[in-house]
């Protein structure tokens, strides 16, 4: 936001439901393929903006979301331009390759975060009813496929993590992208593999897909330990600046 700010954009940010640090109010929450909050998001920023350009620019769970979001708008999308960022396109190879290796210590940290927000929502409401599951086997859930399949797939209508995964996954979704999009994406991203990166087949004419070698996940760093250049962010304002005919 600060790079966007120096290039002369204004910016906002959208928080998924429960990730601003205030828990939503309802039985659900989020998920890599929530389209229907942030269109309701970019609507309302259209509203009191009718004549500017809007563009959209997410990362990881969020640039997931947000091609899928392309892809189902294809004409009628409400953005003039978009950047995704290491977005796990394909999630349940995406689940399976960040419960292994080095990627587990990041698994544990992320799923002590969602099982503690689970937790919040048995204070407030009869998940039990909603989900069948305990309360007390909480703490046995290990991954993601677990987490997904107890909570996120049964509250928000999906069959199994299976299904959640099969039906939210962006990649099936980029052949239908109208909106000139940049894919950016690492080759060495921790929690992915190469089977989720997109051949020239499954990518739409206004879709563009950057994939360098080294960049880790939405890291990007070149230079060294002791002069290290994040160019990220550069990369994705130049882009927008080209879009908006700037440069």
């Amino acid at each position: 936001m600060k790079e966007l700010s120096i290039a002369g954009f204004n910016s906002v940010l959208m928080h998924f439901r429960g990730c601003s640090g205030k828990i939503n109010d309802l039985p659900r929450s989020y998920h890599s393929g929530e389209t229907g909050d942030a269109l309701y998001f970019i609507n309302s920023v259209k509203k009191r903006f009718p004549d500017a350009k809007l563009y959209g620019v997410g990362y990881s769970l969020g640039g997931n979301m947000l091609l899928k979001l392309l892809g189902e708008t294809n004409i009628n999308s409400p953005l003039d331009g978009a950047v995704s960022i290491s977005a796990p396109m394909q999630l349940d190879v995406c689940a399976d390759s960040i419960n292994s290796g080095f990627s587990l210590i990041y698994q544990k940290k992320l799923m002590k975060d969602l099982k503690e927000s689970l937790l919040k929502k048995y204070n407030k409401h009869d998940m039990k009813t909603l989900i069948n599951f305990d309360k007390e086997d909480i703490k046995n859930l290990k991954t993601f496929w677990d987490f997904d399949g107890v909570y996120t797939a049964p509250i928000h209508g999906f069959k199994s993590a299976k299904d959640y995964y099969a039906r939210c996954s962006s990649k099936q979704f980029l052949k239908h992208i109208h909106t000139q999009t940049l894919i950016i994406h690492s080759s060495d991203d921790p929690f992915m593999n190469k089977e989720i990166i997109p051949t020239k087949e499954e990518l739409s004419p206004s879709t563009t897909l950057e994939l360098y070698k080294h960049g880790g996940h939405v890291a990007f760093i070149s230079g060294n330990i002791f002069k290290p250049k994040y160019w990220l962010e550069k990369r994705v304002t130049n882009y927008l600046k080209i879009l908006d005919n700037r440069i």
